[in-house]
């Protein structure tokens, strides 16, 4: 399994991570990803384990904490041999303080995974979502006693756009504090907006990017062709209305592209989708999900080879997207603004 830098720290981690959104299954939401239990959970780990992928994300809305519950005692002793991330922001009661990145929430958040998890410390927390009613002062401030404290070792966030992300780095810089070395972002072939700006502003400022749904919300499993329509049996019948929408001309366009190098290379359509964003600049790790072994497996199967730079291009062109302004105009000032390629 290969090892990269999370951003521009010293810290290591492996290029691929497992995602715990199938683990409890305690709402309905959630019951369309997955619902593993404990043991279930301790079969997948002993797998991405013994495969090198010894990094595990989750989050405290995942499933009303049941995630990390059974993530914890998938865990439990060996706490010394795993990766683990997590997030918080989101709602996670009807309590008035129990939502976003104030002092309040973060200390309850962050003790509550901790106890749910079962450890002392959490290698990289997220902040999954940006909160503009608080200042990003006491927001990093904060995070930063928890590092201090010994309970967080890295931060990072999840969805911010490029002045959220900006407003936290600089307001790190201004007090003299820990910065953020992550970005859990959405990217995959069929979602490259990531690119526009998040991208150029990585590798500006050495944040990198932990990337969740690599798929495509589940579009590019390879089980979506021109005139099927969804899977019966398809999460995507639950979870799409919440996803980014994605034309349908469009997805058949990279799927093609995608079948193509899939003969070339005898590799299955998730494994290309992977591969490729492995490639991609500033990505230090790649998160994937399985409900069951098997599913875990194949995914398995996205490392220890790399496509060619003809059958990069070959997905980089049929995935290309129309910019919004001001990115097109960005493009024809090269000279003295580059761009990620």
């Amino acid at each position: 399994m290969e090892y990269r830098q999370l951003g521009r720290s010293g810290f290591t981690v492996p290029v691929l991570s497992f995602g715990t959104g199938t683990f409890g299954g305690g709402t309905e939401f959630f019951k369309a990803w997955g619902s593993t239990d404990a043991k279930g959970a301790t079969r997948l780990v002993d797998i991405c384990l013994d495969a090198g992928i010894s990094m595990f994300d989750s989050a405290d809305v995942y499933s009303k904490g049941l995630a990390e519950e059974v993530l914890g005692a998938a865990i439990k002793g060996r706490r010394n041999k795993v990766i683990i991330s997590t997030k918080a922001t989101f709602r996670f009661s009807d309590k008035p303080n129990d939502v976003g990145s104030s002092r309040a929430h973060l200390t309850e958040a962050i003790n509550g995974s901790l106890k749910r998890l079962g450890t002392d410390y959490i290698d990289l927390f997220q902040l999954h979502g940006f909160d503009a009613m608080t200042p990003q002062e006491e927001v990093m401030g904060c995070l930063d006693d928890f590092v201090r404290a010994g309970k967080i070792r890295y931060t990072g966030c999840s969805n911010f756009s490029g002045w959220h992300l900006m407003k936290s780095l600089a307001t790190s810089e201004k007090l003299g504090i820990n910065r953020h070395v992550a970005h859990q972002a959405y990217y995959s072939l069929v979602g490259r907006s990531y690119e526009w700006e998040l991208m150029p502003l990585g590798l500006d400022q050495g944040v990198g990017a932990v990337v969740w749904s690599p798929l495509g919300w589940g579009r590019l499993t390879g089980k979506i062709r021109r005139g099927t329509g969804l899977p019966k049996e398809s999460r995507l019948h639950v979870t799409a209305k919440n996803g980014p929408p994605v034309p349908e001309d469009y997805l058949f366009r990279v799927m093609d592209a995608i079948d193509e190098v899939a003969k070339e290379t005898g590799k299955s359509v998730p494994q290309i989708a992977i591969n490729w964003l492995l490639q991609r600049p500033t990505v230090s790790n790649v998160i994937i999900g399985a409900r069951d072994e098997e599913q875990l497996k194949q995914n398995l199967g996205s490392v220890g080879w790399k496509l060619t730079p003809a059958q990069m291009a070959k997905l980089d062109t049929a995935s290309k997207q129309t910019k919004t302004y001001p990115y097109w105009h960005q493009e024809e000032f090269i000279e003295r603004n580059p761009l990620p390629v």
